[in-house]
């Protein structure tokens, strides 16, 4: 399988950890794409023109990285970082959701400053993205059902923390003291937390 990727991306980081805890890394190459470049093979890849594409055996293409680890928890079995129990299996795709709306908005703040000069960035937008980031940090700050295992919602959190670090100076760090604490148990716990790191 390929995975169309950039390094810093935290919804790669998400698939690129689920392969290793599923043991299916050795079974992907990791292939960057430029998303912003129209002539990349990505955008033939996936019509989207984004990233995570994970190109199948048989050059069909899945995306995007929900959909991604879906597949791979199924390819390693089914039920591995995606529980089978509905009870179990809502409450880690509502915190993927969470983890990923985290990155999300992170995302746009990085977008809005990468692709728009200065004098037309807005900053009622930053300020409404960084809302959201904000309001989702302090319920998983509160949650008691955050844990240091490999499972896709835990997974997810830690992608979009580790991208907080990345692009927006690790802020929320000084707020949320237990948020810190599962990142250090997740890594410690998850070697490819810390292999999947982008400079």
């Amino acid at each position: 399988m390929i995975l169309r990727s950039a390094a810093a991306s935290p919804y790669v980081r998400k698939v690129l950890i689920a392969a290793a805890v599923l043991g299916l890394d050795q079974r992907i190459d990791v292939v960057p794409a430029t998303v912003a470049d129209p002539n990349d093979t990505v955008h033939d890849q996936n019509p989207l023109g984004k990233i995570p594409t994970l190109i199948l055996d048989d050059g069909s293409a899945l995306y995007d990285s929900r959909v991604i680890v879906e597949y791979l928890d199924h390819l390693a079995g089914g039920g591995r970082i995606i529980p089978r129990d509905p009870a179990a299996r809502f409450a880690a795709l509502r915190l993927q959701a969470l983890g990923d709306g985290i990155a999300d908005a992170a995302v746009l703040i990085v977008y809005e400053a990468r692709w728009r000069t200065p004098e037309r960035c807005e900053p009622r937008w930053t300020d409404h993205q960084a809302g959201k980031i904000d309001r989702a940090l302090v319920v998983l700050e509160a949650s008691a059902g955050l844990k240091g295992v490999a499972q896709i919602g835990e997974i997810a959190v830690a992608a979009a923390l580790g991208y907080l670090d990345l692009r927006l100076g690790g802020r929320w760090r000084d707020r949320h003291p237990r948020l810190v604490g599962f990142l250090d148990d997740f890594a410690a716990a998850v070697p490819a937390f810390e292999a999947t790191r982008a400079d």
